[in-house]
């Protein structure tokens, strides 16, 4: 069994050098250097030794040091309502592996550890967005296509 652990503070860069991976392989292209590494690595260094996290990843090491695989969530609190009285909802992101590490089960040992501590922390409602490729993972996780429409606001 492949074991993923929670991620500390000292994991930051390589959660951002995960994180590149993951948006060059969607966008086909290393992504553009504003400033958003460093705001990422300060603010991963920032929240991942909290005691009650909102912002939290689990991993899996790669042999020969750095990691292979990742995955990130945060918490948020909502009004609670039907099927979710307490309000509490996790949202994973990030998930990426490095590709000389694929096809190994990295990514789904660290969603699975995320689930886990979202079910043993009160979070009862989880939600995700997902490529096609990703989609029979989370699938397979109990994940399923909610009817509702993502929409965005961006503020430059």
């Amino acid at each position: 069994m492949i074991g993923a652990r929670r991620a500390t503070a000292a994991d930051a860069a390589e959660l951002v050098r995960l994180r590149e991976v993951l948006l060059a392989s969607m966008s086909g292209s290393a992504p553009p250097d504003d400033g958003w590494r460093e705001t990422a690595e300060e603010r991963l260094r920032a929240r991942l030794d909290e005691p009650e996290p909102r912002l939290l990843a689990f991993v899996v090491d790669a042999p020969g040091g750095g990691l292979a695989a990742c995955a990130t969530g945060t918490v948020e609190e909502r009004l609670g309502g039907p099927g979710n009285r307490k309000g509490m909802v996790g949202y994973v992101f990030n998930v990426a592996t490095h590709p000389e590490h694929r096809r190994r089960g990295y990514s789904r040992a660290c969603v699975t550890a995320l689930v886990e501590w979202y079910r043993e922390h009160g979070v009862a409602t989880v939600d995700l967005r997902t490529s096609a490729e990703g989609e029979p993972l989370y699938s397979s996780l109990g994940f399923v296509r909610t009817p509702d429409p993502a929409m965005r606001l961006r503020f430059a």
